[in-house]
């Protein structure tokens, strides 16, 4: 892939070696959509379980009647409340490093800038750009506290994608998908997330899984998975037309997504699948979905809701 030299994106935040993770308070809600990792299939976000939220409660409640309020000392003694409920920090955010990899992740991110803009604008409407957070080894989001064993996750909530860049790493060694074009697919996958949640997909399918069985919900989340790769695919047709992509750059992209399909993952760690736990889709369907976006180029092809996947 011939990204040097091209257009990086400002809309980095970066987090590595902020002790805070961020400026965030640890009561988070779930709701992220994660890129596979080692650290298990389809983890969502990196949410804190019920008895640990309740102990963070009674600790809340225990300082507030001693007159110390926990969440203001937590943010610093004076952030704003947005509209996500999350108190922001004082302190700015850290400007990005200037070392390859975040330059990289800049291009990439500024590339799924361009392509997204010129389809929405096509369409008549205005493209929001959203935020990407490097982290190292963990942080807060509006979806809850993430480590470096959620993997790459989109937070609807608060409109970021969550990157440990270590990840690429793991990528390469774990799964055995290098190549900077693989890399480049899990930034666009995330941004896909992106996308969905602008059209109102990622709302619908939130509220829908609320009333949903765990094996219901898992079905669903495998289709909003694949679209979320479908238009991973999209963006790689743009960045093709463009004449950046370098022979074998397609190849990686799909081996990268053979690698972490569910089956694939379920198989490396512990020796067969369960499918009703599948919950982004096998390997098959992840290839075939970015292939499809890859072909068409086209949102209508990535239609994973109406057709068999």
């Amino acid at each position: 892939m011939e990204w040097k030299g091209r257009r990086q994106s400002d809309n980095i935040e970066d987090r590595r070696g902020d002790p805070s993770g961020g400026g965030r308070n640890p009561f988070g809600r779930g709701g992220g959509f994660s890129f596979p990792s080692g650290g298990g299939v389809g983890r969502r976000g990196g949410g804190l379980s019920i008895g640990t939220i309740i102990f963070l409660v009674v600790i809340y409640l225990i300082f507030k009647a001693m007159g110390i309020d926990l969440m203001q000392v937590m943010d610093g003694g004076g952030g704003s409340t947005g509209d996500s409920g999350y108190s922001q920090s004082e302190s700015s955010p850290q400007a990005p490093a200037n070392d390859e990899m975040t330059a990289f992740v800049r291009t990439v991110l500024a590339e799924t800038e361009d392509t997204w803009h010129g389809i929405f604008q096509s369409q008549g409407k205005d493209y929001e750009e959203p935020r990407l957070v490097l982290f190292s080894g963990q942080t807060q989001s509006a979806c809850g506290f993430a480590s470096a064993a959620t993997g790459p996750f989109y937070c609807p909530g608060d409109h970021k994608v969550y990157l440990d860049t270590a990840f690429f790493q793991q990528l390469s060694d774990q799964f055995g998908a290098s190549g900077d074009f693989a890399e480049a697919y899990v930034v666009a996958h995330e941004v896909g997330h992106h996308v969905q949640n602008l059209l109102g997909i990622l709302p619908k399918f939130n509220q829908a899984r609320q009333s949903m069985s765990e094996a219901d919900a898992n079905k669903m989340s495998v289709r909003v998975e694949l679209q979320a790769d479908c238009f991973a695919g999209i963006w790689g047709k743009y960045t093709q037309q463009k004449g950046i992509l370098d022979a074998g750059d397609l190849e990686e992209a799909l081996n990268a997504a053979q690698q972490i399909g569910d089956d694939t993952l379920q198989k490396r760690s512990q020796g067969y699948v369960v499918p009703e736990s599948f919950n982004h889709g096998t390997s098959a369907q992840r290839m075939r979905w970015f292939k499809r976006g890859f072909d068409s180029g086209q949102l209508s092809a990535c239609d994973t809701f109406s057709n068999p996947i």
